[in-house]
């Protein structure tokens, strides 16, 4: 693909709330899966996660948690983005990092680094009084040197950025398949956790339907670049 390729992909995929009862093939939707996979995500966390709802009594469940927007019932397959609060664990960012430095991703320095920021960053003490001292850290030392953010005390924020990426990698991998998609933000998250009976660890990010078009003929506007681009 170069890029006049995919200029034409992201111009032309768009949100499509119409959809044919027809399954999305498995192997169609196992690649899907695959590109999502790929996304980047802060300190390679990978805090995503993806439940495919096919059942069709289930999105009819969650048709009623997604204030009944047709698609969840029209759409043959229905993908709900998590983000795990809990993806910085010890073990399983041990697992990462062994995994970054076989393949070569990372090297012994970067690993001994990263070792001590990830939990510098996220971490709260018991009764959450660590994010709070970090609440209040970051205002003061702000004022001696550039500090970011930490994902300790805005962790639903972090894991938005995080899934959202994901979720695009899906949505033009579905598009570049022949299928469509629509994202969704109109929905109940704490009746979507019931639903699927999410662990509390989970934020429900975003819902999207994925299946066959029905109709033709849909098209996009967007303002003109110029509304978007800031020279400085």
């Amino acid at each position: 693909m170069n890029l006049d390729d995919f200029e034409q992909l992201v111009r032309s995929r768009r949100a499509v709330r119409r959809f044919r009862p027809d399954p999305v093939p498995e192997e169609t939707l196992g690649r899907l899966l695959e590109a999502t996979r790929w996304a980047p995500s802060g300190y390679n966390l990978q805090p995503a996660r993806l439940h495919v709802v096919r059942d069709e009594e289930l999105r009819g469940r969650l048709f009623t948690a997604c204030l009944d927007q047709k698609q969840v019932r029209e759409a043959p397959c229905v993908v709900v983005f998590t983000g795990d609060r809990k993806c910085f664990r010890a073990k399983r960012f041990a697992r990462i990092l062994a995994m970054d430095l076989e393949a070569g991703a990372i090297n012994e320095q970067y690993k001994s680094f990263i070792s001590q920021i990830v939990p510098l960053a996220f971490g709260r003490a018991p009764l959450g009084l660590g994010g709070l001292a970090k609440r209040l850290m970051v205002p003061a030392m702000r004022l001696l040197k550039p500090t970011p953010d930490l994902p300790a005390f805005q962790m639903d924020f972090w894991l938005a950025k995080q899934v959202m990426l994901g979720a695009m990698n899906f949505m033009l991998a579905a598009h570049a398949a022949g299928l469509a998609t629509v994202p969704m933000e109109g929905f109940d998250p704490v009746r979507v956790r019931q639903v699927l009976a999410l662990p509390r660890s989970e934020t429900v990010i975003l819902v999207v339907a994925l299946g066959h078009e029905a109709g033709e003929g849909l098209t996009k506007t967007r303002l003109p670049l110029e509304e978007y681009v800031v020279e400085h």
